[in-house]
């Protein structure tokens, strides 16, 4: 008899436990349902049917979608088109580069060294320009770096040469910057404000000068932070379309405006520009698996 007892007790265990994993996966399914079908209509189908067109050579809109090759991606090769690829790709790493090195310094010390009390209000103050749109910030700017603009009007009262900034690269890398530079300090923050005191105290302690403290135990501590802001800021620059567009004029041809304007601009190639799309979305997707590799490694203490 004490058998028997014994014997069904771990059976009905094993069903109640069954039962509640059933529940689970059925509540988590319906957490997770609108999401899902959110990202199935707007992100995975649009991906799905980009490709498709990608396919589809010299396709206009009312064209019938018929797949014949990979001219559109054979077109991508053309010297002139890799030139704008190119640029797009330096314009993001050099906006990455100059958000970094202008980001850590700042959230180093809202993190480290400003009093606690005031640090939510400084954050609160570094991020303000994301509450406007990025047009008018761009608007901004071109009422700063114009011939006659503020820039200029200070450089003459000053009796300095004026700048020539407006409808160039200089002008495409001042308004990148400064819009993506609220996301690298965030991220960085997050990171910084982490960071073990003690392992900074021990390093002291052993001799360590500042430099070596930073280079040692600073950056390791906050590398997947670093690593994490820059892909962010890496991304969006890469498939930003405002700046460019009316920061950089003609002579600053980048891949979100040459996308733009096989779909909605003169060309009408949609095949192309969905080919065009097709590379970019996958040159992200390798900086993201790069970034999740980053992530996933513990770095060197």
């Amino acid at each position: 008899m004490t058998t028997e007892i014994q014997t069904s007790q771990p059976n009905d265990y094993r069903k109640i436990k069954s039962r509640n994993s059933g529940q689970n996966w059925f509540q988590a399914l319906v957490l997770l349902a609108p999401a899902a079908i959110w990202l199935l209509l707007l992100l995975v189908l649009p991906t799905l049917i980009i490709i498709q067109l990608s396919f589809v050579s010299g396709i206009k809109p009312g064209d019938i979608v018929n797949p014949d090759g990979f001219e559109n991606y054979l077109r991508i090769f053309d010297p002139l088109y890799l030139q704008v690829i190119r640029r797009s790709l330096l314009l993001a790493l050099a906006t990455t580069g100059i958000c970094l090195l202008l980001g850590f310094p700042v959230a180093f010390w809202i993190a480290r060294m400003a009093p606690k009390r005031f640090r939510n209000l400084l954050l609160l103050a570094f991020i303000l320009p994301l509450w406007t749109s990025s047009l008018l910030r761009s608007y901004a700017w071109i009422t700063i770096l114009r011939p006659t603009g503020l820039l200029n009007t200070v450089l003459a009262y000053f009796n300095l040469p004026a700048l020539d900034l407006l409808n160039s690269t200089k002008a495409v890398l001042i308004g990148m910057s400064y819009s993506l530079l609220p996301y690298m300090v965030l991220i960085l923050y997050a990171s910084l404000e982490k960071l073990d005191k003690r392992l900074l105290e021990a390093a002291s302690d052993l001799g360590a000068n500042s430099i070596q403290v930073f280079w040692k135990v600073t950056v390791p501590q906050v590398f997947p932070g670093i690593a994490a802001a820059s892909m962010l800021v890496f991304i969006t620059g890469l498939g930003d379309y405002v700046n460019p567009e009316l920061l950089g004029g003609a002579a600053s041809m980048t891949a979100a405006r040459l996308i733009y304007n096989q779909f909605l601009g003169a060309a009408q190639n949609w095949g192309f520009g969905s080919a065009l799309s097709t590379v970019l979305i996958l040159l992200v997707s390798l900086a993201i698996a790069f970034l999740i590799k980053l992530g996933g490694a513990t770095p060197e203490r």
